[in-house]
């Protein structure tokens, strides 16, 4: 039945193809002769319709006319009718020429040609466009909706206007745009009814419920503004579209409206990435990605998708997060291969580079809590040190061209067992890039804030009991950045490095705890220290109250976001005595010895007395 119904549909579109060629041909003629067709050229007129069928229709079918929706006829296929037409115009003026001498297509006027390639491009056109004028002209915006207003009058905004006023949901009251050009203006009958320093006063006036931010390329700097004129006008559901990059398909729907997160209101402008040289490094290789189920290593795993590996190999030992992950993955068509592992288990490691060949390593396996390591220190050395120094060798002996080591601001004059032992890890891929073989290299940053167990996630939680929000301190600052940034800074690093570095994430600049912690209350309508109290703690083992990202003074890359640390070099035989001495210590589960050992290997290492 339904394909009976496409069928009919399809026929009827030709009947009225068919109806349109000869009204155009006749009226072409009429407008030609001033209303009066001499007889003589009535052959002439016959001819002109024959042809106009026999190339019109082939072409129509060709260009899809009969397949695409009259009520959602757009640009492109506007673009296809004129295609059509304009090529069956040119085969007809091209038979004319040719048969001008012969009967019934002597003497046709030419200037009938272009007549009729006009009505004929206005009626089909016509005919498919005005099934949806039409419609939207009877259309009655939804009154019963929520009303909504789109901050951003752009590109971005007139899109989403065209899905909301579909929606049953919303009813769009108009626009705010800063462009002076665009004030009074309106886009699809909806006016733009000021500024931003406006919203209190039209909110006031509509009674506005929501507001949209349609701004896809502005700083966060824009939108922090944005979003405390909007608390001002007592507004509690204010959503944000996400930038272009992070639409996939590139085109603007309702699906793309979320929440304003704290991540947008951190005050970071969006990175740019050179994605032409990311590219280069990762399309066409298998790629290894240990940790793969954390926060980082999945992450990892999404973004180099996008770059088109020949396979991506996640190794984890946590067996739901690598199933979720790998269902993820391959539901968005990437060849993913699911390890479960332990990257200590020499022989486990050494068959996944046996087998699979990986030619980039990004070693993001890694315990990272700092007070739970200062509690089980032999398992920070036996993960972080030795699991690193398991995947390096691996990575050595099988060639892999580039190995990429995840480190961490903590591993700047460490206070911790954790930051010490990424520090070695640093260690350990200097040392093995002396070989001359792979590249190694090692990329620090701060918090991600979207990572497990971040302090984000536990602010949340604590948000949703009522609170308190827990803080060490006033004063304590962090740097924080966004795991998709730091993650695509990640891939950067790798692709510009030669070998031997230290880079170092630009994290922007600190930002105070307690300042992120009001922030997010105020995010879920509430006030601090009125609806949410914030209580003030101490210090817990190995946390500093500020972070440190450079050692020295760093040296600029020609990625502006990137720099290399100024390392000083190290005794390689006295890492591997010191490695002796902590594989010892790890294995008598001696935790002075283990203590005495890192501060040997890192004479930065100072223990943070709580």
């Amino acid at each position: 039945m339904l394909l009976d119904i496409k069928y009919m549909k399809k026929f009827l579109f030709l009947i009225t193809d068919i109806l349109i060629i000869i009204l155009a041909a006749w009226f072409s003629f009429l407008i030609r002769f001033e209303g009066q067709i001499p007889a003589k050229y009535l052959t002439n007129l016959y001819s002109l319709i024959v042809l106009a069928l026999i190339f019109s229709l082939p072409l129509f079918y060709w260009q899809g006319l009969y397949r695409f929706s009259w009520s959602y006829v757009s640009i492109k296929e506007l673009y296809q009718i004129i295609k059509a037409t304009t090529f069956a115009s040119v085969l007809i003026a091209a038979t004319l020429f040719i048969l001008r001498d012969f009967e019934p297509f002597s003497g046709f006027p030419r200037s009938i040609i272009f007549i009729n390639y006009f009505l004929t491009l206005l009626f089909v056109s016509g005919s498919r466009a005005s099934k949806r004028i039409l419609t939207e002209s009877i259309k009655q915006p939804n009154k019963n909706g929520k009303k909504v207003l789109i901050v951003g009058a752009g590109s971005a905004g007139e899109e989403l206007c065209r899905s909301l006023v579909k929606s049953k949901n919303y009813h769009l009251v108009g626009f705010i745009d800063d462009d002076e050009n665009k004030q009074k203006t309106t886009i699809h009958g909806y006016p733009v009814l000021g500024k931003r320093q406006d919203i209190p006063k039209i909110v006031k006036q509509h009674n506005v419920e929501e507001i949209i931010i349609a701004l896809p390329s502005i700083n966060q700097k824009i939108i922090k503004e944005t979003t405390e004129i909007c608390r001002k006008a007592k507004i509690n559901k204010l959503k944000i579209l996400p930038s272009r990059q992070d639409i996939i398909e590139g085109k603007i729907s309702l699906s793309h409206i979320r929440d304003i997160t704290i991540e947008d209101l951190l005050g970071r402008d969006t990175v740019f990435i050179d994605t032409g040289e990311i590219k280069n490094f990762i399309s066409g290789k298998r790629v290894l990605v240990t940790g793969a189920a954390g926060s980082i290593g999945s992450h990892l795993c999404k973004e180099i998708l996008k770059f088109g590996p020949k396979e991506i190999i996640g190794f984890d030992q946590n067996e739901t997060g690598t199933f979720n992950l790998e269902r993820e993955l391959k539901n968005a068509g990437a060849i993913f291969i699911p390890i479960i592992g332990d990257i200590c288990d020499e022989n486990k490691i050494d068959n996944i580079f046996k087998k699979f060949k990986p030619e980039i390593v990004f070693h993001a396996a890694a315990y990272k809590h700092v007070p739970v390591m200062e509690a089980h220190p032999d398992e920070a050395v036996k993960n972080n040190i030795f699991g690193t120094l398991c995947v390096a060798k691996t990575a050595l002996k099988y060639k892999a061209e580039k190995m990429v080591f995840i480190s961490t601001d903590k591993a700047i004059n460490p206070s911790s067992v954790m930051g010490a032992t990424k520090q070695v890890g640093e260690m350990i891929c200097q040392w093995m890039n002396k070989q001359n073989s792979t590249k190694f290299c090692a990329v620090r940053f701060g918090n991600v804030l979207d990572s497990q167990g971040n302090v984000v996630g536990i602010f949340e939680e604590q948000i949703k009991k009522g609170g308190p929000l827990e803080i060490t301190s006033p004063e304590m600052k962090r740097y924080f950045m966004v795991t998709s940034e730091a993650c695509l800074l990640v891939m950067q690093a790798g692709a510009i490095s030669q070998g031997g570095e230290v880079f170092v994430l630009d994290m922007g600049q600190p930002i105070k705890v307690v300042d992120l912690a009001r922030e997010m209350i105020k995010l879920a309508g509430y006030e601090p220290d009125v609806d949410i109290p914030i209580v003030f703690t101490h210090p817990r083992p190995g946390e500093k109250l500020f972070e440190e990202i450079l050692a020295s003074k760093e040296i600029p890359t020609k990625h502006k976001k990137i720099f290399m640390a100024k390392l000083t070099d190290f005794d390689e035989e006295k890492l591997i005595k010191g490695l002796d001495k902590l594989k010892q210590a790890t294995e008598e589960n001696d935790r002075e010895k283990i203590i005495s050992a890192l501060k040997e290997l890192v004479p930065s290492y100072k223990i943070q007395r709580v």
